[in-house]
């Protein structure tokens, strides 16, 4: 199982969403994709976005402005 980690803070809609997609499409099933960013609207359309793609959203959580989204394929 291998963990992936992009970094998209200081991104706005929809890079995040569409870097999280491309990493997604690379990973195996069972990685974990961690997504890491700042960008408000992207930490409430990520999980969304899972939800929507039958995937599991294992945490998200928030520390000052960054947020980390982690995600199994």
């Amino acid at each position: 199982m291998a963990e992936m980690k992009i970094d998209v803070r200081g991104e706005t809609c929809p890079v995040p969403l569409v870097e999280m997609r491309k990493a997604l499409r690379k990973a195996s099933p069972g990685d974990i994709v961690e997504v890491i960013g700042n960008h408000p609207a992207s930490k409430k359309e990520i999980p969304m976005a899972v939800k929507a793609l039958g995937l599991e959203l294992m945490e998200v959580q928030q520390e000052g402005e960054i947020w980390k989204i982690r995600i199994r394929r």
